[in-house]
């Protein structure tokens, strides 16, 4: 079990990384512009849920492998960028579409919002890097089984992780309530959220591996 002392200090730690903004907090604003605060709030499930195969991965060593190897990782950034480079085309082509959302006459898949939130979190490189190079500086060898420390320090970036990601998916989803006033606002809007998600691919993809 990992003290509480190390569990306060990975906390303050973990805060300080979730809360700049970032390639999460930039999806999760581009996707509450384009989708609303249900759609924004889903994402955010979804990248959180894509975020424990990571946990998972890294506590018991495979998460090492990759941050170790070259090749794995960059296959991974690509993936990843790629992905969000798809999604912003996708939501700038329907922007139309979103538009009818807003206004209640066009159905929304939320599992399919789940599901690219989920992919997005999963392929995420730097979360994979910051679970390699930051969760082991709070684990105590003597302390127990390591694979179970790391698990708890993963549930605890999560939890605040969810908080903060939500928070942004909240407030983006607040300012784009007075454009969906407007069909084209809306319009607008929608495409302004996919070319973020198109830029933040293009600056996952362009990024250092070890960044």
């Amino acid at each position: 079990m990992v003290s509480p002392e190390s569990l306060l200090a990975f906390g303050l730690a973990a805060i300080v990384i979730i809360i700049i903004p970032g390639p999460g907090v930039l999806f999760v604003i581009g996707r509450s512009l384009a989708l609303g605060r249900v759609g924004g709030l889903v994402s955010v499930i979804g990248g959180v849920l894509g975020q424990v195969p990571l946990v998972l991965a890294v506590a018991f060593g495979v998460g090492a492998v990759v941050a170790q190897s070259v090749v794995l990782f960059t296959i991974v950034k690509i993936a990843g960028a790629g992905y969000l480079v798809y999604l912003g085309a996708q939501a700038i082509r329907h922007r139309k579409r979103a538009s009818r959302a807003a206004t209640g006459t066009a159905p929304v898949s939320h599992r399919r919002q789940l599901a690219e939130g989920f992919i997005v979190g999963v392929t995420n490189p730097k979360t994979i890097a910051f679970f390699v190079a930051v969760l082991p500086q709070f684990v105590d060898l003597g302390a127990g089984w390591v694979p179970l420390q790391m698990l708890e320090l993963g549930l605890v970036f999560l939890l605040l992780a969810l908080l903060s990601d939500g928070a942004w998916a909240l407030l983006a989803a607040a300012a784009r309530g007075w454009f969906a006033r407007s069909p084209r606002r809306i319009e607008t809007l929608t495409a302004t959220g996919g070319a973020m998600i198109i830029g933040l691919g293009g600056v996952l993809l362009l990024t250092g591996w070890r960044d």
